[in-house]
């Protein structure tokens, strides 16, 4: 971050990670909303059923394999966006 002076780069930093905080915690909501609306349907038990709790539980796993996927997939767009530049520069 060249041309900061110490404390704008501390801000920055700040900023960058409340930023990063508030992004995961609206995935994660997402998640919780989404996994409660498909899975859960019985009120009267403060419990999960067997059923709730595998559904919760397949629910959170295919999420988490799609999002791993979606960043391996992003990761490989950025390399291959980045290997183009460099012949463009050449």
């Amino acid at each position: 971050m060249d041309g900061l002076t110490h404390a704008e780069t501390r801000e920055l930093e700040q900023r960058m990670q409340k930023r990063q905080m508030k992004e995961f915690l609206g995935l994660f909501s997402n998640l919780v909303d989404h996994c409660f609306e498909s899975c859960i349907d019985d009120f009267t038990s403060k419990s999960l059923s067997n059923r709730e709790s595998g559904c919760v539980t397949r629910c959170v796993q295919k999420h988490m394999a799609l999002s791993q996927r979606l960043s391996e997939r992003f990761q490989e767009h950025n390399a291959q966006m980045g290997a183009q530049q460099q012949n463009q520069l050449r």
